[in-house]
């Protein structure tokens, strides 16, 4: 399918993203498909970014206190973690099978439908079952990163794989700023604006987004492999790849510390609402977007991937530090470009991966990274939210309520005791 550049919007969009970069960060040719790519992950976690301000505070209008909502709000995440354990494989092995495009597209009509049947939901029985459909259809960011690789040469993924970071972190520029005064007036309109957007781009994608995987380069539909176990043994096939798929693990267990307990952290520990949390995390969105286009590309250049792993590791421990021990917001908003560092370590464990794999299996990688990150969804959010109600209690002090952080910190040290042992490229091929 060829589409002249003339009628894709988001490659002119991105062509503005990127100008903007450092010469030595811009890409030496910008198509019209990565344009699109990148357009729709920072849609996606725009719609995303919208609903994360306002989510516990919709789950507390039904439960009635902070405390009994941080664990409901581990509760959905371990829920929606759950469906993408059970349907990641089967996305990548389809997109594998059939092409990205259709998963592409059918995750954004999904995330769409499930965006508006949120916002009407009567219970929170029914605002869990539209989480858990969301799981079940979000599919787009990893069959995102197979369309890339499809399309990038293996040495030049970790720099790809920073622009779709870099993405992800444009995302959350504007999305949780937009949520976070929307959901002033009524915590569910940014789920209809979310659901809108996400239902135009599944619109447009579907007259301009071409192919990326030929039909030689496609292999037969398995459902013995496109399940959780057949994903565990798909990364654990080799040593090197095992390595680096458990300290991705470990990466996405601690991420899902933000999700589930920032909002009410803030709102408990410094009496933030939804605009002062929605604008937080737009400067987190900048500082992420600046070190996924920029900074990632150049530092992997000049250290190499393993490197790179390693200093982005241990910047997130910092920074998870400095959140738990923070004193006040200003305090905690000063740490944030140090945490958003850790932002170097993912495009790096990307790329040394997908550099093991061919491209007839580049969509069952990324199913199976997605079905792991979901495996640690499954156990993390309950977690984090279960540890957020017991440090919450008033015969505490209030540092107690950083606990949530400080074992995100934990768990980072566990995979940046096991990324000291990460082979580089051209010894993990061996």
């Amino acid at each position: 399918m060829t589409v002249s550049k003339e009628r894709i919007l988001p490659y002119w969009l991105g062509i503005l993203i990127f100008e903007s970069l450092p010469m030595s960060a811009q890409p030496k040719s910008f198509t019209p498909a990565a344009g699109f790519v990148l357009f729709t992950v920072m849609l996606d976690m725009l719609s995303l970014g919208i609903i994360i301000p306002v989510l516990p505070h919709l789950i507390e209008s039904f439960v009635g206190s902070k405390s009994t909502a941080g664990f409901w709000v581990g509760l959905f995440g371990t829920m929606w973690a759950l469906m993408q354990l059970i349907f990641s494989p089967i996305q990548g092995g389809l997109s594998d099978a059939y092409g990205r495009r259709p998963v592409i597209l059918g995750s954004n009509l999904g995330m769409g439908l499930d965006y508006i049947f949120m916002a009407f939901a009567p219970t929170l029985w029914f605002l869990l079952l539209g989480r858990m459909i969301s799981g079940m259809t979000s599919a787009s960011i990893s069959t995102a990163y197979a369309y890339m690789a499809d399309v990038t040469p293996s040495e030049k993924r970790a720099k790809v794989f920073g622009w779709l970071g870099a993405a992800f972190g444009l995302g959350f520029i504007i999305g949780p700023a937009i949520g976070g005064i929307v959901g002033e007036i009524d915590h569910r309109y940014p789920f209809l604006l979310a659901g809108a957007l996400s239902l135009l781009n599944a619109l447009y994608g579907l007259f301009v987004l071409p192919e990326s995987l030929s039909k030689e380069n496609r292999k037969p539909f398995s459902i013995k492999a496109s399940n959780p176990i057949g994903a565990l043994k798909f990364v654990t096939r080799t040593k090197s790849l095992g390595r680096l798929a458990l300290i991705g693990m470990f990466s996405n267990f601690a991420h899902y510390v933000l999700p589930t307990v920032y909002v009410l952290y803030a709102a408990d520990r410094f009496g933030w609402g939804p605009k002062e949390v929605g604008l937080a995390l737009g400067v987190v969105g900048v500082f992420s977007a600046f070190v996924q286009a920029v900074l990632t590309g150049f530092m992997v250049k000049w250290l190499g991937e393993k490197r790179v792993l390693i200093l982005g590791l241990s910047c997130g421990i910092l920074g998870f530090s400095g959140y738990a021990l923070s004193p006040t917001g200003l305090i905690m908003l000063l740490f944030i470009p140090l945490q958003c560092l850790w932002g170097m370590a993912s495009p790096s464990i990307q790329a040394l991966m997908s550099a093991q794999i061919g491209p007839e299996e580049q969509g069952t990688l990324q199913g199976s990274n997605m079905s792991l990150s979901a495996l640690a969804g499954l156990f993390a959010p309950v977690t984090f939210g279960s540890l957020f109600m017991l440090s919450s209690r008033p015969d505490l002090p209030p540092v107690a309520l950083g606990a949530a952080f400080g074992l995100s910190a934990i768990i980072l040290v566990i995979g940046l005791s096991l990324a000291l042992g990460v082979k580089g490229r051209e010894a993990a091929k061996s």
